[in-house]
């Protein structure tokens, strides 16, 4: 594996984009080796984060309201006695909401609701045998908690996505939490409120960061200030290292979709790809935040040199350059050099993207041979950013490789499926036998005593 650095040497070197290119071609790598080669963020690390984490998990724990109080002064520099946000507060951010926007957020729910409404599983009934009977039956849980982050950006759009798959599974209780804005007296930020407004959310809290999720999986006993804020059955949404690893501490207590962490990015590319979109593309989701991964993957030198020069003269021109620099700049982030498209499709399942984007020859027929990623966006007419706001998709989806074994949320990450057995006397007759000698097979003889006591 070789890691360098092509920038030129000229006088402009210095501001250019520091785009790293990992060659993997010649190479034979195992699936391990291959996620070892692969860029991946460096430092600050879940592990790294667990210690501070469990500090505020433990916190909110003891310390209920004014532990959360606490917190919103120490990382928000907001002043607040209870954080639910009053409901006058909804209603007027969604009043003042620049129509617009609104009709932004409209057409993003009903779009996002169809896709939602089509993907609730059917309950089913299989009889294997006269008054043998087993079904399974998809039923909703009681409460949620959803989380939409604030800091450098705002995402109104994540309301969407956390809220509509939890309506469409029938949950009747939704919490939703967002970091308070000091800019606005301590709410969080009014798009947010109007987004929720919309969707019908009234129990809204201005709570941020690690201390929302541990608040949600604990609840938070009432004070003088204010009503409790009852625990959740599971926790969604993405957020920061804090977030993913709030969710990661506190999974076992409630159910949480995934460790949906900074956002990141891969492209499979070859010869036929734009560079000017795909550069557009991996500067999209590195404007998000400076840790934010931006991977092509390709077996076309030429076309990553031009996709480079590309991000020179973008990064240049978008309103957050110094962000998207950083971004891009950073270990997480790089060229894929491959010998062709197969060895290009094993280094996507390796790297397992929150966002994968296929911009090849025949990329309908590429994109169905990906086994790990959260989501998979194909040919040139499919950028992330429509996945991010109007495509119905969902983009709360699985980041840092976790893409392998996890899914993005969907309506199913808020059901349960239940089994129900009802056999008759007949019925369990006829399997009598074979569950007394499973019974003493493993040395549980009174399992088949529950059987054999009901013909007795």
């Amino acid at each position: 594996m070789t890691i360098s650095s092509e920038n030129s040497a000229s006088p402009a070197a210095t501001a250019a984009v520091d785009f790293r290119t990992v060659d993997l071609r010649g190479q034979s790598l195992t699936l391990a080796g291959l996620r070892a080669a692969v860029p991946r963020a460096q430092g600050q690390t879940v592990a790294d984060a667990e210690a501070k984490v469990q500090d505020i998990i433990s916190a909110v724990r003891q310390g209920g309201f004014e532990a959360l109080g606490e917190l919103a002064r120490r990382f928000d520099g907001v002043a607040q006695d209870h954080p639910l946000v009053p409901r006058e507060a909804l209603a007027s951010a969604l009043e003042e909401l620049d129509p617009s926007v609104r009709g932004a957020l409209e057409e993003s729910i009903s779009r996002a609701r169809r896709f939602a409404d089509g993907q609730r599983p059917r309950n089913i009934e299989v009889q294997l045998g006269d008054g043998a009977v087993v079904a399974q039956n998809w039923v909703p849980v009681a409460r949620v908690g959803l989380y939409v982050p604030g800091g450098l950006a705002v995402y109104p759009s994540s309301v969407i996505m956390n809220v509509v798959p939890a309506l469409a599974a029938g949950v009747q209780s939704i919490a939703l939490a967002s970091p308070p804005q000091k800019e606005f007296g301590g709410l969080p930020h009014p798009t947010i409120l109007a987004a929720a407004a919309l969707l019908g959310i009234t129990e809204v809290y201005a709570i941020g960061g690690a201390q929302a999720i541990a608040a949600f999986a604990y609840g938070v006993p009432a004070t003088e200030a204010g009503p409790a804020l009852e625990p959740v059955d599971v926790v969604t949404g993405p957020g920061n290292i804090f977030v993913a690893t709030a969710k990661r501490l506190v999974k076992g207590v409630v159910g949480i979709d995934s460790e949906a962490g900074t956002t990141e990015i891969a492209i499979l590319a070859d010869s036929t790809a734009q560079p000017r979109l795909v550069a557009a593309d991996l500067i999209s989701q590195a404007e998000h935040d400076p840790k934010a991964a931006s991977v092509l993957i390709t077996d076309s030198k030429e076309l990553a040199a031009a996709v480079r020069a590309e991000l020179d003269r973008q990064a240049a021109a978008t309103r957050h350059s110094a962000r998207v620099r950083e971004a891009l700049s950073g270990p997480q982030s790089g060229v894929v050099l491959v010998d062709n498209l197969e060895q290009g499709i094993a280094a996507c399942d390796a790297y397992a993207a929150e966002h994968l984007e296929i911009m090849t020859q025949d990329a309908p027929g590429i994109a169905a041979r990906i086994r790990n990623a959260g989501a998979i966006f194909v040919g040139d007419y499919s950028p992330v950013s429509l996945g991010d706001y109007c495509a119905g998709s969902n983009h709360v989806l699985p980041t840092s490789g976790t893409a392998a074994f996890s899914s993005g949320l969907n309506v199913t990450t808020f059901l349960r499926a239940i089994q129900v057995v009802n056999y008759t006397r007949d019925a369990l007759a006829e399997v009598s036998g074979h569950i007394v000698s499973l019974s003493g097979a493993e040395d549980l003889p009174a399992h088949g005593d529950a059987v054999t006591v009901r013909f007795s």
